[in-house]
């Protein structure tokens, strides 16, 4: 039975679930910035520093499940306190290892990295379930998915922007004060999110795991389109320096191509708000497969920088309308009680992918170059369209 949640629409609670995942993802940006910048300084080879990288990743893989299961069974409240909690010892691990040099600093800093990235899974799993459980319709899960997923936007500026003036003013010990407080906004906003009566655990059913998921209705394509679809997020990332290096870009010329790219998500989540009524979950995804397919098959053939740039703010707008429709179908096509586990399991498709794709790509565009890359990606999520399409006739 549905648990009787109020309508998370309403502008206060809206406000303090969009809070609530500024507070912890600011936080693990920040300190995603910092802390390659402090291993660096320590003279840590860059292996060491992809390392640490990946370990941000790591911890939701392994623990994204059970982060699941526990916002399924105890509601929003319990599980926001313990990824404040978890973020926060990330925090303070992560200041102690100023305190340290040597390897005792470096292995301080894979335990933070590997704390705030669990934290802040499990107050995001949790967030995004509370958001999906309490709208009254599709409609409007699109739009609070929308001005939801505009907090990582917000949060990879705040995060690390903070942190960074910090560490040229004050140091690396007060960065990681600064990244330290940030968590706490996530406590004062969880004050305006009711109490609510947790779903419960599902009805147990002998042998059953979270993998019986994948049997629901569609919701094994619907992973499928958003791994396709976030490999793409993945290879813009990894592929746009690799090629504005390659025409003789400079540093901040292909800043400002990434810099371009991040505002047109953050834009076109804006707008979807307010023509959501408008949208077909399925017609967006597949008009975003296709489009995404026809940017990157340009982006090798840009002959300048305004045009890559053009690029980005189509491709920002092609992917930046995904989240939303594929949190609100996630949510349509699994069990009330089951939400939980579902965002989980695309949480570790996500994260698994994130932590795998840059080695893939790296030795890929070694090989065929990041044209190739590109056209090779695209190619894939272009012909992927026909999953999107199909969703519509899921049995």
């Amino acid at each position: 039975m549905r648990e009787p949640v109020p309508s998370a629409g309403s502008g206060r609670v809206l406000a303090a679930l969009v809070a609530g995942q500024l507070g912890l993802h600011s936080a693990m940006a920040g300190l995603r910035m910092a802390a390659p910048l402090q291993a660096l300084g320590e003279g840590q080879s860059a292996w060491s520093v992809g390392l640490l990288l990946a370990l941000f990743a790591t911890a939701p893989v392994l623990t994204a499940l059970h982060a699941g299961r526990l916002a399924d069974r105890l509601g929003y409240h319990r599980p926001v306190h313990l990824a404040v909690v978890i973020t926060v010892v990330g925090c303070l691990l992560a200041l102690l290892s100023t305190f340290v040099t040597g390897p005792w600093q470096f292995a301080l800093m894979c335990l933070a990295a590997l704390a705030m990235g669990g934290g802040t899974n499990i107050g995001m799993l949790t967030i995004q379930r509370t958001a999906g459980v309490a709208a009254r319709d599709s409609t409007e899960r699109v739009r609070i998915f929308s001005w939801i997923g505009i907090a990582p936007s917000f949060s990879n500026v705040i995060g690390p922007v903070g942190a960074g003036f910090m560490i040229d003013a004050f140091g690396f010990r007060a960065a990681f004060v600064f990244l330290l407080l940030l968590p706490l906004a996530t406590l004062v906003s969880a004050r305006l999110v009711p109490r609510l009566d947790p779903a419960g655990e599902a009805p147990q059913v002998a042998g059953r795991t979270a993998w019986d998921l994948l049997r629901s209705p569609g919701l094994q394509r619907l992973l499928a389109v958003n791994w396709l679809l976030s490999t793409c997020w993945d290879v813009h990332t990894f592929a746009v320096p690799v090629l504005g290096h390659q025409r003789g870009f400079s540093a901040s010329t292909i800043g400002l191509i990434l810099g371009t790219f991040t505002l047109s998500v953050t834009g076109v989540r804006l707008i979807i708000p307010w023509i959501a009524h408008r949208l077909r979950e399925v017609t967006v995804l597949r008009s975003a497969m296709l489009g995404t397919g026809v940017v990157f098959a340009l982006y090798p053939l840009a002959p300048n920088a305004w045009v890559m740039g053009s690029l980005a703010v189509l491709l920002g707008l092609t992917l930046g309308s995904v989240q939303p429709m594929v949190m609100s179908m996630l949510h349509t096509i699994t069990p009330d009680q089951r939400h939980g586990e579902a965002l989980a399991l695309r949480s570790m498709a996500i994260n698994a992918s994130s932590t795998m794709m840059p080695l893939v790509f790296g030795a890929t565009g070694t090989l065929v170059g990041a044209a190739a890359l590109f056209w090779l990606v695209g190619g894939a999520v272009g012909a992927g369209s026909w999953l999107a399409r199909r969703l519509a006739v899921a049995p």
